[in-house]
């Protein structure tokens, strides 16, 4: 990536704030594709847990791409994520280390903790009105060190010492890496203020990722997936990407292509070629999710530098990528009553995939409502009580960064 791009990148510190934002179809995209593998992947769980066959008889690899890249799909976000955030900051501050430490927590905190908050209310009732799925067993601490995790962001680290939570809580682990690496992303962004020391400090993190996933270096299987290095690595390669294409010039088309090819490549082999990147030892080293990473990388600078508008066709796949966050944290509430469902009526084969497929647009659905009704509201309303608004902060979105 760097050999492509590195000589089209100046420095960020030259950067003027800029105010004009508009949606990356290819990204919106990719956040999208990601969704569905985890919601492909819940589903999946479920149905093998009610020893339900229905993959019997399919190719092993067909199976693995198409109901077992969830993770994958989470090392996606995790790339996106390091990407939109930084590119946010570079226009609307105009250079990392000019970045507001306060302004950047404040729109952090809108965008991130009314659904949080919101989630932890209703997982908290459904546990006290003990509903079978949702109820935290005393085992892994109960519901109240459940809470004080999710809160301080370390559900990965509680799950790592003393098992799986609930489905519902379980999915903030993603969160815990993700806001972990952000706390203090403003605090070295403004300590290293030249990029000259910036940018090793994010290859140390993209150096790390695969010894932190690595079977030889940490033998804990939950704490392989769920670690904060074994995730950063993404993120710090999402923000790495955002610093090379700093400088609004446009990559040549050679470079465009290169990178597009290059990483479209990763993620067809990481994704539909799986096995053999564990028969590789890749998956064994950690290696498979950097390779993935890079390819995520690849395409998102080359998309980042067209004007490519997506197709009708694919507009159900781009309301699940602007919606992803809103999807993510609610689409157990779709996934497990319509699972129970499927188990009332027999487990029947011929609902299968009715199941997959009502999941799939019931999460979407449920997501786009809360996101309108609720989430984007509260985005807006906490930026006006912190004097800010979308316009004066240069935010990536009308409503959300």
């Amino acid at each position: 990536m760097a050999s492509a791009c590195t000589n089209h990148a100046v420095r960020y510190g030259d950067m003027k704030p800029s105010r004009s934002w508009s949606r990356i179809d290819g990204i919106d995209l990719l956040r999208g594709l990601s969704i569905l593998f985890v919601l492909m992947n819940h589903v999946n769980m479920r149905l093998l847990s009610a020893k339900v066959p229905y993959t019997k008889g399919l190719p092993p690899q067909l199976v693995l791409s198409l109901v077992w890249n969830g993770q994958f799909g989470v090392q996606m976000f995790f790339v996106i994520s390091g990407f939109l955030i930084t590119s946010t900051s570079l226009r609307r501050w105009g250079s990392l280390g000019d970045l507001s430490i306060r302004d950047f927590y404040a729109l952090r905190f809108a965008r991130i903790a009314p659904l949080l908050l919101l989630l932890l209310v209703v997982l908290s009732g459904l546990h006290l009105g003990d509903v079978q799925g949702y109820v935290v067993s005393p085992r892994t601490g109960g519901l109240g060190r459940a809470l004080l995790a999710a809160l301080t962001f370390h559900i990965n680290r509680l799950e790592a010492a003393r098992g799986y939570l609930p489905a519902g809580w379980d999915i903030l682990w993603s969160l815990s890496v993700e806001e972990m690496f952000y706390l203090f992303f403003p605090l070295a962004s403004r300590l290293l203020k030249i990029r000259k020391l910036l940018v090793p400090l994010l290859m140390l993190f993209i150096i790390a990722g695969p010894f932190a996933r690595a079977k030889a270096f940490n033998p804990n299987p939950v704490w392989r997936e769920y670690s904060y290095l074994g995730g950063m690595d993404a993120i710090a390669l999402g923000c790495l990407t955002a610093l090379l294409l700093a400088d609004h010039r446009r990559l040549s088309k050679a470079a465009i292509a290169l990178c597009g090819a290059t990483g479209a490549a990763l993620l067809i082999f990481s994704l539909c070629f799986s096995l053999k990147a564990y028969a590789w030892g890749l998956g064994r080293n950690g290696l498979n999710m950097t390779a993935l990473a890079i390819g995520t990388s690849l395409v998102i600078a080359a998309i980042a530098q067209t004007e490519w508008r997506a197709p009708k066709l694919l507009s159900p796949l781009l309301a699940l990528g602007r919606r992803s966050y809103e999807i993510y944290l609610t689409h157990i509430f779709v996934v497990l009553p319509l699972f129970a469902l499927f188990l009332h009526l027999g487990k029947p084969m011929t609902a299968v995939f009715p199941l997959f497929l009502a999941s799939i647009v019931l999460a979407g659905i449920l997501g786009g409502l809360v996101a309108a009704l609720y989430s984007e509201p509260m985005n807006r309303w906490i930026r006006r009580r912190t004097g800010d608004d979308a316009s004066r902060l240069g935010a990536a979105l009308p409503t959300t960064p």
